[in-house]
């Protein structure tokens, strides 16, 4: 048997939503027959979970034992299922992630469950490729997905497709599409455009700007003239509540492009912090989210479990256990091949349903909220099943 290991060009460094994100080339990896190990039914699954204790950040030893504790949460609520969970530390270092993932292999790990940075997690993926081992990863980038390595983060892509689905049912296309010019904007800008295409909606362009105060208001007239002469109905903005949000819902206003007038979408949280939700320029705009429900019942166990919330990635370490359990509760040796894990009926966690594609990205059912008032509020509720709405 051969393994095809090839790396490719890297782009730059970047933030993405709630943690730092490194878009480099996917690893484009050939596994071995079959698309993953073979298991034994009738003792505990042994499953790595990488986290990035270890680091020079304190943030990343929060984070390491917030994804812990969530994986530990999701073991303790399986039935019928026995995890073996073994944890490692990769620090933020893309080196000690290969080193940690291939001892974890030679320890006896059937699936690895983090890393969390882009980076270390195609590291990880390349690292025990050869032992046919699949990777479930922490990152939300799809340019690391495919072969043996699986994103569970939400996409753009899942939050443009159910965006823009609600948009054309709503009657609010055509869609103006407002970014920001750098790496994770610009790939936000082609994730609504895709979305746009595959939900049959109409498009208005894209005006971009340069990520500055300055290039915010000098872009600002052309924004306008835009939305104006396109005849849009929505404007899909793709920064957020920390970047140049605040900024274009202010002024927006102020160059004749209403709330009233127009619907304003958002690629990433409005809600987060919750400060920004007090933005006179963002009430009555929408944007998408996990099922607050099922994240509120998830918090709500954490918090009696440990004493504290949790990370706000922390539902992704659960998630990744929950679709083990399942798969492992089937009673199969196959249950976590590439064929297993991409089940079209998908999964169940604290964050909705999912599904992991054959590409190495995922689907997530999320709802779609608006602000009203101050608050949030649901509009359009997460789906339940796949083939539901905006599925």
């Amino acid at each position: 048997m051969f393994v095809v290991l090839r790396m490719t060009r890297k782009v730059p460094g970047l933030l993405v939503a709630v943690f730092a994100l490194l878009w480099l080339s996917a690893c484009d990896v050939t596994l071995p027959g079959g698309g993953g190990p073979r298991i034994d039914t009738s003792r505990p699954v042994p499953v790595a979970l990488l986290v990035p204790r270890g680091s020079a950040a304190a943030t990343d030893a929060v984070l390491a034992q917030s994804l812990e504790n969530a994986a530990r949460l999701a073991m303790s609520e399986l039935q019928g299922v026995t995890i073996d969970l073994r944890v490692y530390a990769t620090g933020a270092d893309a080196a000690r992630s290969a080193e940690v993932a291939r001892q974890a292999v030679q320890e006896g790990a059937k699936i690895l469950l983090g890393p969390v940075y882009a980076a270390n997690a195609n590291a990880a993926g390349l690292a025990v490729a050869p032992r046919g081992v699949n990777v479930l990863a922490f990152s939300n980038n799809p340019d690391i997905a495919g072969g043996n390595v699986f994103i569970l983060g939400n996409t753009f892509q899942n939050t443009a497709n159910r965006l823009v689905a609600h948009a054309a049912a709503q009657g609010k296309t055509p869609i103006l599409i407002v970014h920001g010019k750098d790496a994770a904007e610009s790939a936000g800008a082609a994730a609504i455009e895709r979305a746009i295409a595959r939900a049959g909606g109409s498009p208005a362009g894209a005006v971009g700007f340069e990520l500055s105060q300055k290039g915010v208001i000098n872009a600002l007239p052309e924004i306008a003239r835009a939305a104006r002469s396109s005849g849009a109905r929505s404007i899909f903005m793709t920064s957020g509540t920390t970047g140049a949000l605040p900024l274009l819902a202010g002024l927006l206003p102020e160059n004749g492009i209403k709330p009233a007038d127009y619907q304003y979408i958002g690629l990433q949280r409005w809600d987060i912090p919750a400060s920004a939700l007090s933005m006179t320029g963002l009430q009555g705009g929408w944007f998408a989210l996990p099922d607050p429900n099922l994240q509120g019942q998830f918090a709500s166990r954490y918090q009696a479990a440990y004493g504290e919330q949790p990370h706000p990635i922390a539902g992704l370490a659960y998630d990744g256990i929950a679709a083990i359990g399942a798969l492992v509760r089937a009673g199969k040796a196959d249950a976590l091949t590439v064929e297993a894990l991409t089940q079209p009926s998908g999964f169940v966690g604290v964050n909705g349903i999912f599904r992991l594609l054959s590409d190495g990205t995922n689907e997530r059912g999320l709802a779609v909220a608006q602000i009203q008032d101050k608050q949030v509020v649901v509009i359009d509720p997460a789906p339940r099943s796949f083939g539901g709405a905006g599925l």
